[in-house]
């Protein structure tokens, strides 16, 4: 189980507010969580003997697009284009 002092640091560093009748109930559910995790870590590195070989799978394109032989087709069903592009509300 975690400690109250680290839990009091945590909640420091995560700028959270604990008071100390929550530290009881967050300390059994960090432990708890911790716990969850360590079980999934631990069922992650079991499936690493038993897992296939992982590889790309890429084919060469056989018959690729001309540059930019869509474009004008493309732009063309763009609400508002300028010049090449599709023109958008900026965005922040």
């Amino acid at each position: 189980m975690i400690s109250k002092d680290d839990i009091k640091k945590l909640a420091t560093l995560s700028r959270l507010q604990i008071s100390d009748s929550e530290l009881e109930s967050v300390s059994k559910e960090i432990g708890s969580i911790l716990e969850y995790v360590g079980t999934i870590n631990s069922a992650i590195a079991g499936e690493e003997e038993n897992s296939p070989e992982i590889y790309n799978n890429l084919r060469e394109d056989e018959n690729p697009n001309d540059t930019g032989a869509q474009t004008e087709t493309l732009l063309s069903s763009a609400p508002k284009r300028e010049e090449n592009f599709v023109k958008v509300k900026q965005v922040m």
